[in-house]
């Protein structure tokens, strides 16, 4: 009985979830696409992969797309996190389906941060992190938010500093693995 009573209750959340979606939906197609908003997250969601093509060490391709997969799967999962808790949002989405920021989780951070680790590479992982960080939360956000892209709620730069510090401490160390062991 208290089983199909859960069942029940869930199934009237996912319902009201998939209303919010068909609400948003209409407004993103209203509102959002096809205008500069969604222009601009459409190119920063292409172009910094054309440049990551271009310049990056080819011989080093595959250690770099490991690094940038992992990178997009934390950022996306820390970012659908802040905004399922309400801590922000995102105007101008590429896709209405995606709560996050497609263009910063899948493009600017691993792309920005791939080509760091890769270019300079006598510069102290710890550095090139308080750079990114310092770049990302102090210059990157604000300027996101500047353009009305990104709307923080109960969030500061401040507290975004530390993750992409750690974040690019991660993926440095993840990027210097020596090997994986052979599959048995």
């Amino acid at each position: 009985m208290k089983h199909e009573e859960n069942t029940e209750s869930t199934a009237a959340f996912y319902k009201q979830i998939v209303h919010v979606h068909e609400d948003y939906y209409q407004f993103w197609k209203e509102h959002t696409l096809f205008h500069w908003e969604w222009w601009f997250s459409l190119a920063l969601a292409i172009i910094p992969w054309l440049i990551w093509m271009k310049v990056h060490q080819k011989e080093s391709r595959n250690r770099m797309l490991y690094v940038a997969f992992f990178l997009i799967i934390i950022s996306s999962s820390l970012d659908l996190a802040g905004v399922i808790l309400g801590l922000w949002y995102y105007e101008g989405k590429v896709l209405p389906i995606f709560p996050t920021y497609i263009p910063w989780d899948f493009c600017l951070i691993p792309v920005t941060m791939t080509l760091l680790i890769q270019y300079k590479p006598h510069i102290a992982p710890w550095k090139k992190a308080i750079f990114f960080g310092a770049l990302t939360s102090f210059i990157g956000e604000p300027f996101f938010a500047i353009i009305d892209l990104y709307k923080m709620v109960h969030w500061e730069h401040l507290y975004s500093f530390p993750i992409y510090i750690t974040l690019y401490l991660a993926a440095d160390r993840l990027s210097k693995a020596e090997h994986f062991s052979p599959l048995t």
